[in-house]
């Protein structure tokens, strides 16, 4: 795609990152096939061609307005159409480029503002989601439907952690969200490593993984606390930890993107570099032991859900399935599995329409083949999906952890 960038973006950190991805765009329109927003919208810029036109016309020095913010945020950054991108263009580089410059030029109304500094004062810091989550629980029956939606409908205690100091170690991440909603996946994670020889070390000084600031106008903020999780890590990393495991493919998608967005940073980019190589799904670590010493032999009836931050930015699609069915479960077909279920890290609250019409189109594909429960990898998935009051939603590691004898 020819590209000329005005004098001022020219001066952008980025600005040569852009201009690349955009050069390497052939507009074929690939990507709008398997666009969420396209779909639903069917309005070329509420799909990937569309938003890279609006992204070049702005980084090109033309007018910035509230109808560009618009088409940029209903962006649920899947990254599906990087899947399907024959040229592979970074689309979520040139997006996160593109709506930094959008947020500067163009004020958002004060209902969005307070939304959005609201979610970044609460969902990353886990002590205060805690205490809102709770209380949220004891006045349920208070509560409009869209607040009691996003509370937990059950919620399955974290039993004890292993205490036994193994010779293999991996460091993981609590996460913000996930000890609230669901707090006994780390730890059923925990407890099947340790059957495998394995022990998990918490770091209590690594919070969240920075995506909730860095997705909501504040990348300076996100980046920050990338930092601190990286000076959190490095003492373990310093003893020989083995990889630094997430449960929450979201959070792992972004770390492994620590590298290159703190590449230009010359106090980090080298143990960015090294945190990201670390980072590893569940199921990545999972995958390469000999899960025959877990004796399972489970029957159960899933469908499962991978999310969008597994196939699509860490390109795991199919791993977990795989897994799963080799431990015996019976895992239903899932009609477009590609497709996003609307979550999308904050999207459901600052998007709650479309990403309704999505998790509701998702719920049906996954129903379709009457499971007992559906399972996923994503504590924003799992927490959107089991908000429609339908089929339970879990973690996919606590049934493989309920399966052990």
């Amino acid at each position: 795609m020819q590209t000329t960038l005005s004098e001022r973006a020219s001066h952008l950190p980025r600005a040569a990152e852009a201009e690349s991805i955009l050069r390497t765009c052939v507009h074929c329109g690939f990507c709008n096939a398997t666009c969420p927003t396209y779909q639903l919208l069917g309005d070329e810029l509420d799909g990937p061609r569309g938003r890279i036109y609006l992204i070049k016309q702005v980084l090109e020095g033309n007018d910035v307005t509230q109808k560009t913010q618009q088409h940029l945020d209903r962006c649920l950054s899947c990254r599906n159409c990087e899947t399907t991108c024959p040229s592979g263009v970074d689309y979520h580089n040139l997006l996160d480029i593109g709506r930094a410059v959008v947020d500067a030029a163009v004020p958002r109304p004060l209902g969005q503002r307070l939304l959005r500094e609201a979610l970044r004062q609460t969902v990353p810091h886990p002590e205060l989601f805690k205490t809102l989550v709770n209380s949220g629980q004891v006045f349920r029956a208070l509560l409009p439907g869209t607040l009691q939606s996003k509370l937990p409908r059950n919620v399955y205690p974290a039993k004890p952690r292993p205490m036994t100091l193994r010779e293999r170690q991996v460091l993981m991440l609590e996460g913000c969200v996930q000890p609230s909603l669901s707090p006994n996946t780390n730890a059923a994670a925990a407890r099947v490593l340790d059957r495998l020889g394995i022990s998990v070390i918490a770091s209590r000084e690594a919070g969240c993984c920075g995506a909730v600031d860095y997705h909501l106008d504040a990348q300076a903020a996100g980046l920050d606390r990338a930092r601190r999780n990286i000076d959190a890590w490095w003492p373990g990393i310093e003893k020989g930890a083995e990889a630094i495991v997430q449960t929450a493919s979201g959070c792992g998608a972004f770390i492994k993107d620590y590298g290159h967005l703190l590449a230009s940073d010359p106090a980090y980019a080298d143990k960015a570099k090294k945190v990201s190589a670390l980072a590893r799904d569940l199921v990545e670590v999972l995958r390469d032991e000999p899960l025959e010493k877990l004796g399972i032999h489970a029957s159960q009836r899933l469908a499962f859900h991978c999310p969008c931050t597994l196939q699509h930015g860490q390109k795991l699609g199919g791993e977990v399935e795989a897994l799963l069915t080799g431990l015996g479960f019976n895992l239903t077909s899932v009609p477009d599995g590609h497709l996003c279920c609307g979550s999308a890290g904050t999207y459901s609250l600052t998007q709650p329409e479309l990403s309704r019409q999505l998790r509701d189109n998702k719920l049906n594909a996954l129903e379709s083949g009457h499971p007992e429960v559906i399972v996923t990898a994503n504590i924003g998935c799992q927490s959107h999906l089991d908000g429609a009051g339908r089929t339970p939603v879990r973690h996919w590691i606590e049934l493989v952890e309920a399966a052990l004898p």
